[in-house]
């Protein structure tokens, strides 16, 4: 996909839906990059995906990430042995039963150690290279239709989203769907409720990039008359002015 193509398509995107902030592109990398963008250290990879949406270019790595969880998911370092036990999740108060909270920080669909150098994470409309990865944070009814045009791309099947309500940025929307190359969807977590701007009211969607065009597409569909139609709340206006 022309690079050009890619940044119209965002915005159009960002237009049809009134996202509040840009769609956000993830380009795993194998090798340190030369890239001209922002290095971030000390910060969080959902801080860093924080900047990306509100228009910058940013790259994070194993010697800048700063949130253990999230460094080994990437495989950057191993998981604290905190996390493991399920200590740490009794610690910060998301679980009762360290069973449980080990459970939670389970390892699923990490990167292996050495498998990716840095992240390289970038507003769609000002992309300079295909991503591996899309992520769109905003109000669940705008992610809505995102989801809806996911399933229209790949022929109508359901999908089904994979979280442990921790690690929604880094494994939830970044990890798992590169693995599997599927769409996830994510309520978000403490983690990233507490370090970032994320309202109440919103949440996230990960999905392939091989997708977005797709996805683009087919919410410029729903723009015609589902999406108006469904805005307009006629339905539910009709049976206000019946009274009952």
């Amino acid at each position: 996909m022309e690079i050009e193509n890619v940044r119209r398509k965002a915005r159009e995107l960002r237009e049809v839906l009134s996202l509040k902030t840009f769609p956000v592109g993830v380009k795993l990398l194998k090798e340190p990059s030369k890239l001209d963008a922002k290095r971030l250290k000390g910060y969080r990879y959902c801080q860093a995906l924080m900047r990306a949406r509100h228009g910058e270019h940013v790259l994070i790595g194993r010697e800048d990430l700063s949130c253990a969880a999230a460094s080994a998911v990437f495989g950057f370092k191993p998981m604290p042995e905190s996390f493991k036990t399920g200590e740490q999740s009794v610690n910060i108060g998301i679980a009762k039963d360290k069973e449980v909270g080990a459970k939670i920080y389970e390892e699923v669909l990490s990167f292996a150690p050495g498998e990716i150098s840095e992240i390289y994470l970038f507003p769609l409309e000002t992309a300079i290279l295909e991503p591996d990865v899309v992520i769109v944070e905003d109000k669940v009814e705008r992610l809505m239709w995102i989801v809806l045009a996911y399933i229209n791309a790949i022929g109508g099947e359901r999908v089904q989203p994979n979280t442990a309500v921790m690690r929604a940025t880094c494994l939830d929307c970044t990890a798992i769907p590169f693995k599997t190359q599927k769409i996830n969807i994510s309520l978000g977590c403490y983690g990233c409720r507490s370090a970032t701007d994320i309202e109440d009211d919103e949440a996230l969607v990960g999905f392939p990039f091989k997708y977005f065009e797709s996805v683009v597409d087919y919410v410029k569909l729903f723009s015609e008359k589902a999406i108006p139609n469904a805005r307009s709340k006629k339905v539910f206006k009709a049976l206000q002015e019946k009274g009952v």
